[in-house]
């Protein structure tokens, strides 16, 4: 196992005290390779997404098995960890594991949190909030202080977004801070409900940047305590790989013309 020094106390200190210094911001990298680019780039923490290493492990988002995610997340660390740069990730529902065996294979991979999500892998749907942050609890007694836990809610990507409402995430949101996690996610809210969001949860909020949305900094001056990108930025690496390939196939095509 890879390990960081400082740890989860290290990570977890990032997402306080930000007030003037712009959100912690997160870049998502699906590979080993990927991870060495923001590292050497600066960035001293880096956030898995499920989608993108589903993606480079030949898998749909939701699909990947969880001894695949685990050891992609421990390439990742390795990759990393010789400079200090600290890794979360992203584990989706938690594989219907126990809290105790989740806590410790994330902890085997050498990552010092998690994203756990309160959509079920399998169906699609919402858990019921009250067993999620019940799940949450246990989880955090799992791991102590060896985690840091970042609660998403799938709030605003499950429901109406024609007439979005603060309410029902913030309620979500709460319930899972005061069950242990160290900061909620209430993924795709719309950034004029952030200031709402982030007064009335008591813990850092994490937000998802999207292309043509807010600026990382313009997501912190409305309350987001830590910026992340989801399979963003590797769907934009790809995007630029079919530029590529598209140039190559047309070369190559003239050529034998």
């Amino acid at each position: 196992m890879t390990t960081i020094s400082g740890g989860a106390a290290a990570f977890r200190s990032l997402h306080h005290g930000r007030a003037g210094a712009g959100p912690l911001v997160l870049p998502g990298p699906w590979d080993a390779a990927s991870a060495r680019v923001f590292a050497d780039a600066g960035f001293r923490a880096l956030a898995t997404p499920s989608a993108g290493i589903s993606a480079v492990l030949g898998y749909a988002d939701g699909s990947a098995p969880a001894d695949e995610m685990f050891a992609a997340v421990a390439g990742i660390v390795r990759a990393v960890a010789a400079d200090g740069v600290m890794v979360t990730a992203d584990l989706e529902d938690g594989y219907g594991l126990p809290p105790a065996e989740l806590v410790e294979r994330l902890l085997e991979t050498g990552a010092v949190g998690c994203n756990l999500e309160d959509s079920d892998r399998v169906t699609g749907r919402l858990k019921d909030p009250a067993e999620q942050a019940d799940w949450l609890s246990r989880v955090r007694d799992a791991a102590g202080d060896r985690v840091v836990i970042n609660a998403r809610t799938d709030t605003f990507l499950k429901g109406d977004r024609t007439a979005p409402d603060a309410g029902p995430a913030i309620g979500r949101c709460r319930l899972y801070a005061s069950a242990g996690a160290d900061c909620v996610f209430p993924i795709l809210a719309p950034a004029g409900l952030l200031p709402e969001i982030a007064r009335a949860v008591p813990a850092p909020v994490s937000v998802i940047a999207l292309p043509n949305g807010p600026s990382p900094r313009e997501l912190g001056d409305l309350g987001a305590a830590r910026v992340t990108f989801g399979g963003g930025l590797h769907r934009r690496a790809m995007a630029a790989v079919e530029d590529m390939a598209a140039a190559l196939w047309a070369q190559g095509e003239a050529g034998a013309a």
